[in-house]
Formats: C-alpha cells, structure tokens, sequence
C-alpha cells in the first residue's frame, strides 16, 4: 500500500486541480481530501455520499445550574473569561480545557464531546474518496485527518487497491503533520517566488524531520524563470526530485469552473503533457515501488 500526498507550504499553489488531474491518470486508487479545514476536491468529484458519519472532537463545559453553588472558583481560575456573572458558560469563548470541571468542589461541571463536522465516503467517476467537513471555527483538524486517511487505507484495503491519492492541507501546522505521517512520499507544489522558495524549504524540513521523501513540482514556472531555477537549486541541495514544471495556464481555472480536471476540460497540449509526465515520474519513482513491486497498477492512461 503505497500513499501519495500532495502538499504545500500556502493555499492557492495549485495542489487540488494537480491531485484531480492525478486522478484520472490512476487506476486502483483511492482518493482522500486531508484539507478539512477547506476541502474542495469535492468540488472537481462531484461525490455520490454512500457514508456519512459526524466527527465528534473537543469539548465545552457546561454549568448544571441546579448543583451549582455559585463559589466563584470557575470564574476566577478561568483564563479565558469564558464563565459569565450568572454561572453560563459562553460556548464561543470556552477553549475546551477542562480546568473548571475538574476544580469545582460540587462538581457541577459537565463536559460533553461536540459534534466538529461531518466525514463522508463517497463514489466518484475516478474511484471511491473519503473526505471531510470540519465546522466553522471547530478545532480538532488534525484528529479528522488521521481518522479519515485511516478510514481511506481502510478502503483501499477492503478493495485490494495499492494506492490512496491524497489532497493534503497547506502550510506545516498540525493538519498537515497529520496527514503527512506514514506516508510515502510527498509531492511539494511550489510557486516560483520568494515566499514560493521560503514555503518549500519549510515544507521540506518537514518532511526531512519524519524522514519522508520529498519531490518538487514548479507551478506556473514561467512566470518567473529566474526563481524556479533557484527553486529547483534548492531542491537538488537537498537531493529531493525534481518531477517537473507545469506552465502558468487558464486551463486550469476555465476547467475548475466547470467541475472538471484538466484531462476532461482540455485542449493545451503543454500543460497536459507537463503533466502526464509529472505523474510518470512519480509512479516510476524508487519511492513508490521501494518495496519491490513492479506490478504497480497506476498506470498513463
């Protein structure tokens, strides 16, 4: 079982319309969204949910008032002037750290878990997807990704598929730990700019940290040679492998207004042969048949 994550260090490099298009040039495969903090691949899938299960994350304290005494010890240890003057918790303003359960000498405190969001398995015309939907403001990302690229392995094992595709998040906060871990091999999309180049390194060093492998596509190279030559520099400092440049091209945006990848929208030979060629790299890579299995399914179609 081999999983292949799409990463980058900021939203908008591109990393969801790539993944889509990944997806019809795989077979056998499993699709997982780990951005659930603003998944959008559903967005290009058009999902048929055949599973819909609530992700229960963190908790809120809640006063009982008929065994509340009224001390004040709540409100007064509460760093987060979360417990008004009448002994009601502001369910916005509780950071769900449970100090005030576990003081109050009535114990007058309930905790009850929370509903955070919504996650799903669904059909979808390029093979099956789990993916998410964290509620406004809720926290507990992390938490849903690991449950749903377990939930994704868990499929891909029950099909016999050897291989999940997945949509990570941005940036190398705690969702994207999450859905990085295990891994086996991360894609790093970067833009050819100065934050581009700084968003690599940082993703990079990441990844180094969980000792996972890394490979660089440049987005919309060229609109800036001069940097993706530098980015590309850094890349090869560091041995990771360069799969490739992807032109700056309103395909991609014409076909993700219309719901579609750019193999079902497109007619720029460029950008699609970029990247059939990116994803022939990936799957020929020795990352992906480290294990010795030359019978890897995913094919160019």
């Amino acid at each position: 079982m081999r999983e292949l994550v799409i990463v980058s260090g900021k939203g908008g490099t591109g990393k969801t319309s790539l993944t889509a298009a990944f997806s019809s040039l795989a077979e056998n495969n499993v699709l997982c969204d780990a951005d659930v903090d603003a998944a959008d691949l559903h967005l290009l899938m058009h999902p048929d949910v055949k599973q819909r299960s609530d992700f229960m994350g963190g908790s809120i304290a809640e006063i009982v008032a008929d065994a509340c005494t009224q001390c004040g010890l709540c409100r007064e240890l509460c760093r987060f002037d979360a417990i008004d003057k009448t002994f009601v918790v502001d369910g916005l303003a509780c950071e769900g750290c449970g100090l005030c359960v576990d003081i109050c000498p009535e114990e007058a405190i309930i905790f009850p878990v929370q509903k955070c969001g919504e996650w799903f398995v669904s059909e979808t015309r390029f093979g099956p997807m789990v993916h998410a939907r964290l509620g406004i403001a809720e926290e507990n990302s992390g938490k849903l990704v690991s449950l749903i690229r377990k939930e994704a392995r868990c499929l891909a094992e029950k099909k016999g598929f050897d291989l999940i595709l997945t949509d990570g998040p941005p940036g190398i906060g705690c969702p994207v730990i999450a859905s990085i871990s295990g891994a086996t091999v991360l894609v790093i999309v970067v833009e050819p700019s100065v934050s581009g180049l700084h968003d690599m390194i940082r993703v990079a060093d990441l990844a180094s940290y969980f000792r996972i492998p890394g490979m660089i596509i440049v987005n919309k190279y060229d609109l800036n040679i001069q940097m993706t030559k530098s980015i590309e520099e850094k890349a090869q400092e560091r041995n990771m492998t360069l799969l490739g440049r992807v032109p700056f091209d309103p395909l991609f945006t014409k076909s993700m207004v219309q719901g579609k990848n750019i193999f079902e929208y497109g007619e720029q030979e460029e950008s699609l042969n970029a990247v059939r060629d990116i994803w022939h790299k990936i799957i020929q890579s020795p990352f992906m048949n480290k294990l010795g299995i030359v019978n890897f399914k995913a094919t160019i179609k």
